[in-house]
């Protein structure tokens, strides 16, 4: 059995981890399943009904950091994490400072940010308040020389490449202010669009995006 990258393009954590599978050269397939899905299909193979996951030949493994891990030690070759203990360290680190301290804050502007809902003036505040904090923190720790935790393209990569620029759009799109800018986003991401892997996770995540609003709109 071939591993399977179950999930949508359009997740910035999936992405991360097609792009963790490119660059390490493993053949995988892609499986197209729907968050929210309460089918026996999805929830057997990711209890929490959530994605990405990854459907392995020895079972299934959901959370886009434990995939992460797996894909790390089932497929060693082309590391993206430093033999180095404290580098390695330093990765997870900033994968974890990126993940629940930038995501997870500004994931709470994306409904008017993009899906036309609107988000409450208390939580804009909030949210500012809270990522003005978290960003400077983040930023004592990214190097961007030239990639994020340093020297060489990393495990760190995988998601920043996808977090960030997703948070400068929501903070301009509902803040109207970009909380990110004393931070090189647009450089970094201008480097890495050079990339053929995310020149490919770029289209195929524009044209999920397309079947998801068709298919939005046939609900409507």
């Amino acid at each position: 059995m071939t591993l399977k990258l179950c999930g949508f393009a359009v997740s910035n954590y999936y992405n991360k981890l097609k792009f963790q599978l490119l660059e390490k050269g493993v053949p995988f397939e892609e499986e197209l399943v729907w968050t929210g899905n309460s089918h026996p299909k999805l929830i057997s193979r990711s209890p929490m009904g959530k994605v990405p996951f990854l459907d392995t030949p020895n079972g299934c493994v959901s959370e886009s950091m434990a995939c992460a891990e797996y894909i790390e030690a089932a497929y060693p070759e082309h590391p993206l994490l430093p033999k180095d203990p404290l580098q390695a360290a330093k990765v997870r680190e900033l994968i974890v400072y990126l993940e629940l301290h930038i995501e997870l804050v500004v994931r709470q502007l994306y409904p008017q940010a993009f899906f036309g809902g609107q988000v409450r003036d208390e939580t804009k505040d909030k949210v500012r308040k809270q990522l003005t904090k978290n960003i400077a923190a983040f930023a004592s720790l990214a190097k961007f020389s030239p990639y994020v935790a340093g020297a060489e393209f990393s495990l760190a990569d995988c998601a920043a490449a996808f977090h960030l620029p997703l948070a400068v759009s929501a903070c301009k799109l509902v803040l109207g202010e970009d909380l990110l800018a004393d931070l090189p986003v647009k450089a970094y991401s201008q480097q890495l669009a050079d990339n053929p892997h995310m020149k490919k996770i770029l289209a195929d995540r524009k044209a999920n995006n397309e079947l998801m609003v068709s298919l939005m709109a046939k609900k409507a």
